[in-house]
């Protein structure tokens, strides 16, 4: 019994210096936690999306309580979050924060766009715009295969018809969307604007009628419609300035090619 009770005895002694030890190393190199970082973080909505700009929550929540982000740089928990943050920092919220929603810049769905053929490949756009292969005859067109929907951590981009479209009561302006189009189709706009140009091709209107019967043609005749100068085309495109907008709608309703679509 002699041996058993001197490694018995042994192994005690052993983890008590081993106990010992971890506490003290851990007192040592202990991290301090900053208190408002931390409340910071608990009122954030952990979905980690990186639409703040930062790598996710935490990298978000640092960046507010070291006071390099605002109180509202998560669009994900929007006014309500940036409120409690708020009190939380000791500063007001902005409250003229303006909520944006992403909107595809693109009419070209199955029944407008001319196609070229059938698409053999992987069915996605990433991979599609870089094999350069295009189903359809616009060259900045959505190509369809939903590489934004698999982005998209709120389920508020879905294709529909052969294009991507945005549910605005979904989308939180996360911009992760914005970044999988490989067309640059996809854009935030201020989710109360009610009219939003449905195009972004660049070619000369002769060749856009060819490849879609509802492309932007840049006739211009939406700007001499407007009062505001708040719609210009640029580089064959028609661009609406919406701090100039005032939702007249005259744009819209005379566009031959009804490419200026009344959102709500």
């Amino acid at each position: 019994m002699l041996p058993v009770f001197i490694a018995t005895v042994t192994v005690a002694i052993v983890g008590l210096v081993i106990g010992v030890l971890l506490v003290n190393v851990g007192k040592k190199f202990a991290v301090e936690v900053d208190e408002k970082e931390a409340a910071v973080r608990e009122c954030l909505p952990g979905n980690n999306c990186g639409g703040c700009g930062f790598a996710g929550c935490d990298a978000c929540a640092a960046a507010i309580a070291n006071g390099e982000a605002p109180v509202s740089a998560c669009p994900v928990g929007g006014a309500p979050v940036a409120e409690r943050i708020g009190s939380i920092m000791g500063v007001e919220a902005d409250a003229e924060t303006v909520k944006m929603v992403a909107y595809v810049k693109c009419s070209g769905d199955c029944d407008k766009a001319v196609t070229n053929g059938n698409y053999v490949g992987i069915a996605d756009c990433q991979a599609a715009a870089a094999s350069g292969l295009n189903p359809k005859a616009c060259a900045d067109g959505c190509l369809g295969f939903g590489s934004c929907v698999k982005a998209c951590q709120f389920d508020a981009i879905h294709v529909i018809n052969g294009i991507a479209r945005v549910d605005r009561s979904k989308c939180v302006s996360c911009g992760q969307c914005v970044a999988a189009c490989p067309k640059h189709l996809i854009e935030l706009i201020p989710d109360k604007s009610q009219y939003a140009v449905r195009c972004a091709s660049i070619d000369k209107g002769a060749v856009v009628k060819k490849a879609c019967s509802a492309g932007c043609i840049a006739c211009k005749i939406c700007e001499k419609q407007c009062e505001n100068d708040a719609i210009h085309v640029v580089n064959n495109i028609s661009h609406i300035d919406y701090d100039k907008c005032r939702y007249c709608g005259k744009c819209a309703e005379k566009c031959p090619v009804k490419v200026i679509e009344k959102r709500f």
